[in-house]
């Protein structure tokens, strides 16, 4: 049964006489308790910030003195207790509410100051299990809730970031803060506890191997505010959970523009892709259009590879993400600037590439310190009309894969190693996906259409228009393997394919028609494997 509200209004303004300091990030701690204490205002504290606030030479009572109790169990309880959650929940307007206060000698508190344990940071350092359920904070988050559901006449500050605006508004309003302040406050208090809890139950499920709970939650931190979304007439935010995974979240810029929606979703894709080749074995390049692989290529360092990558589809190269596998050097720098470019993001870029982009000012750089691992478990979402679609990663990686020759010609050794790279890259292409690789680059990628016979003769097309476009009598996908991201449902596609000069097809495998496809492909001497793993991407 609901509680009835007792329809007290709320006061406007609310001096600000007592403030609870208990904070787990001191980042600008001193600074605002002084600022406070200068304003008239008492403060309260606990553990570690009440020393931090004494040691500063700032006058500060210790909650115990509220609580007539001391702090127990290696301070696992130290503000639970009716002196302390009576003063945060008590509504001073409410008879009733005003004479158990009275009663019980609770002293109200008009600002509470908390952020809580570092539960995100622990897990994401890799500690062990009973470190990360020691960071489960219990007392911060009780207060924050106490707080935010009694704004009527507390104020709570839960991100250090908020201290110099609560200043200026106590300044503002001769020391008390407004409603409408105090409304805000609450509404970052209760996201942030609920971003709080989805942490510590995403932890849950990770740690006991729960695949499905019962409730999923997610949550993450403001980033940037975009100028617009995927169209102007769409508002975005970019908001990061603190996975630790190398990647457009994680990057640093170093120069450009701020990143759009379009651009950060673009390179989030480009650098995921090229994050499946090993930069100890070859230098790779991915540049990316519209969440779509245009070209790809590997060779022994990056200019040569932007080059091979480039070749693929120049057209829709311009405006286009790069993505690199190793640290960007002057010579792949001085290519790719060459093309107009929206984002570059590399593991890292020597001084002198940096130099040399630094003459394109709108030009994104972003640096990550490392590659994504393709084969590192993770959680997609997405969200649908009145719900969430919850997946984990497709980590699984071609060169783990057993293949299995299907015809009676086996790929020669060059064109297994192309038809692993075409494997690669299907896997971050569109479906229906259609990729011809030849000599350790994309020649042609047919994306997202809704057949596959269609997305064959897509990439062969564009392999033509790519090799009449630098002066070649044939089509570069004369000689070349292809891959599918699924089974090839008839025979039709293969001899699409075929018919653009592949010579040898790695696809997964499975059709109830694959018989007919592998006696098309014996038919006319090709050479098949499968993988017996699909590769969808919607």
């Amino acid at each position: 049964m609901a509680v009835a509200s007792k329809k007290i209004p709320a006061p406007d303004l609310v001096p600000v006489r007592r403030a609870l300091l208990s904070v787990s990030d001191k980042t600008g701690l001193i600074d605002f308790a002084a600022a406070l204490a200068r304003a008239g205002v008492e403060l309260v504290s606990t553990g570690g910030t009440a020393r931090a606030i004494a040691a500063a030479g700032i006058a500060v009572r210790d909650v115990s003195e509220l609580t007539g109790f001391p702090e127990i169990m290696d301070g696992r309880v130290k503000t639970l207790h009716p002196s302390v959650h009576g003063a945060l929940l008590g509504v001073r307007d409410d008879p009733e509410h005003a004479e158990a206060m009275r009663a019980h000698n609770i002293q109200p508190i008009d600002l509470v100051v908390v952020n809580l344990y570092p539960f995100e940071e622990v897990r994401q350092s890799g500690a062990d299990y009973a470190s990360i359920v020691e960071n489960i904070d219990i007392g911060g988050p009780a207060m924050v809730r106490a707080s935010a559901k009694n704004h009527a006449y507390v104020a709570l500050v839960t991100d250090p970031e908020d201290y110099a605006a609560v200043l200026n508004a106590l300044e503002l309003n001769a020391g008390s803060l407004s409603y409408e302040f105090r409304q805000k406050l609450a509404a970052k208090a209760f996201a942030r506890t609920a971003a709080y809890d989805a942490a510590i139950s995403g932890w849950f499920a990770d740690a006991l191997a729960i695949e499905h709970p019962t409730w999923r939650a997610f949550g993450g931190k403001l980033e940037n505010v975009m100028r617009y979304g995927e169209n102007p007439h769409q508002q975005a935010g970019f908001y990061v959970t603190g996975e630790k995974r190398p990647g457009v979240a994680t990057a640093k810029q170093l120069q450009g523009k701020q990143l759009s929606y379009n651009n950060i979703n673009d390179t989030d894709a480009a650098f995921e892709l090229v994050g499946e080749f090993d930069p100890a074995a070859s230098a790779a390049v991915a540049i990316i259009k519209h969440a779509n692989p245009c070209g790809v290529g590997e060779g022994m360092n990056l200019k040569d590879a932007y080059l091979k990558a480039l070749a693929c589809d120049p057209v829709s190269a311009f405006g286009g993400i790069v993505a690199v596998n190793r640290l960007l050097d002057a010579e792949a720098a001085e290519e790719i600037v060459k093309t107009f470019t929206e984002v570059i993001i590399a593991p890292e870029a020597s001084e002198e590439a940096q130099g040399i982009i630094a003459a394109k000012k709108n030009l994104r750089l972003l640096v990550t310190g490392g590659l994504p691992d393709p084969r590192t478990a993770g959680t997609l979402v997405k969200s649908v009309a009145g719900g969430l679609l919850v997946q984990s990663r497709d980590n699984a990686v071609v060169d783990d894969f057993e293949l299995e020759v299907v015809t009676k010609r086996a790929p020669t050794e060059r064109e297994m190693e192309d038809l692993r790279f075409a494997f690669r890259v299907a896997k971050h292409v569109k479906s229906n996906a259609i990729v011809y690789v030849k000599d350790g680059a994309t020649v042609g990628i047919g994306a997202g259409q809704m057949s596959r016979v269609d997305s064959s003769r897509i990439a062969a097309r564009k392999a033509l228009d790519a090799a009449e476009a630098a002066g070649n009598a044939e089509p570069l996908t004369k000689g070349s393997v292809v891959a599918s991201d699924a089974f090839f449902p008839f025979a039709d596609g293969l001899l699409s394919a075929i018919e653009a000069g592949a010579t040898a097809v790695i696809q997964p495998g499975g059709s109830m028609r694959d018989d007919e496809v592998i006696a098309a492909a014996d038919e006319h001497g090709i050479a098949m494997v499968f993988t017996g793993v699909r590769h969808f991407r919607h």
